[in-house]
């Protein structure tokens, strides 16, 4: 069987894949489990002084959760109990020292744009789109989007995407800063691991110093993001026993536009 996540260490740099292009690499538990160790190799590792995370193939760097995984077992499908302090995919809730690039070779969509707004720097192909559809599913963006967007990025533009789930294309995306730089999709890795390779040259705790204070980091967390990652959990309780988060989800699955009834 193919491995869903590809780790790979090529100089200074910890290359993360997420390798599931059939299914839009979207992320599920064994997903979760395996990216949430990459991280801590990453930082456990000495010679690790930068990471870059990708999807496999052209088209989608991450769609998000799979709802499949999500049907068929619920939020342990796509979030292990035992792991779930790492957050969505094993990243989002889970900070290291060490700075995350991610090299966005398509589709950011959802989950996707999150996992980009949980690393440090974003490396984009010229065919990538971003957004946070998530109302249009009954759903908030709950894996950190909600009160990240509004940091990343003008808190109008932000509002925006945010109440009307539609996409940003990557010409937007990188003109509002939440994108460093665009590049052909061809040179996406290519350029991510270039920009990992100058982070590298630098002297490594002092780039890790700096990351922990630019990011708020003590004791493994983000203190300033205590109160966003609450209320977000509580949105989603009281979004999840409604009717029309079931009716989200059914309609997004059987490709049709949905049935509001605001319960």
């Amino acid at each position: 069987m193919t491995a869903v996540v590809l780790t790979e260490q090529r100089g200074h740099t910890l290359l993360v894949t997420i390798n599931r292009p059939k299914a839009a690499n979207s992320i599920n538990a064994e997903v979760h489990q395996l990216l949430g160790e990459a991280w801590e190799t990453a930082q456990s590792t000495e010679s690790v002084r930068a990471v870059v995370l990708t999807g496999a193939g052209e088209a989608t760097f991450c769609a998000g959760a799979d709802l499949k995984a999500l049907g068929t077992s619920g939020p342990e499908g796509i979030t292990p109990a035992d792991t779930a302090h790492w957050g969505f995919a094993g990243v989002v809730r889970h900070p290291i020292t060490k700075p995350i690039i991610c090299a966005v070779n398509g589709n950011a969509l959802g989950g996707g744009t999150e996992l980009a707004l949980a690393g440090d720097l974003v490396v984009a192909a010229d065919t990538a789109t971003f957004g946070l559809p998530e109302v249009r599913r009954g759903l908030i963006a709950g894996a950190g989007g909600v009160f990240r967007l509004v940091s990343a990025i003008p808190r109008a533009i932000a509002m925006e995407l945010l109440l009307t789930g539609t996409p940003l294309p990557v010409e937007d995306a990188a003109r509002w800063g939440l994108v460093n730089r665009v590049v052909p999709a061809a040179d996406v890795v290519t350029a991510a691991l270039e920009l990992a390779d100058t982070i590298a040259e630098c002297a490594p705790l002092a780039v890790q110093a700096s990351k922990v204070v630019a990011r708020g980091i003590v004791d493994g967390a983000v203190p300033t993001e205590t109160q966003g990652w609450e209320q977000t959990e509580e949105a989603l309780a009281r979004l999840t026993t409604s009717s029309d988060t079931v009716e989200g989800i059914v309609a997004f699955m059987e490709k049709r536009a949905p049935v509001w009834t605001g319960r």
